[in-house]
């Protein structure tokens, strides 16, 4: 495997596991699971501190809704397929955005301290 491969490979996981940490933190914290109703508040400051939490708990968000319509509502296969290349690469996008913002951060504090 090419290292290009890995790095992408473990920017998905780490999309992955970001967005289930976030979603799951909102769900203990709001004793509600996190949903795309939250952008439905209309123009409100709630709304738009939604849209960055969002946009990293989506992943999540599209596979739980797509097993649970897979087994309440017996959705068809290639609508399952279709959701999880979606949240696949939205986990890439956002993994990858993760992986940059944390070397990004521990840089600055190398240089803080050395």
């Amino acid at each position: 495997m090419s290292p290009e491969s890995i790095q992408s490979f473990l920017a998905l996981a780490i999309g992955f596991s970001f967005a289930g940490l976030i979603a799951t933190g909102y769900q203990m914290w709001a004793q509600r699971p996190a949903s795309f109703r939250l952008l439905e508040q209309g123009a409100s400051a709630s709304s738009f501190a939604a849209v960055p939490f969002l946009v990293f708990a989506a992943p999540f968000i599209i596979m739980r809704n797509t097993v649970r319509g897979r087994v309440i509502e017996r959705r068809r296969f290639e609508f399952v397929m279709i959701a999880t290349v979606i949240a696949g690469l939205w986990s890439l996008m956002s993994g990858t955005i993760v992986v940059l913002t944390v070397q990004i951060v521990t840089e600055g504090l190398g240089r803080l301290v050395g």
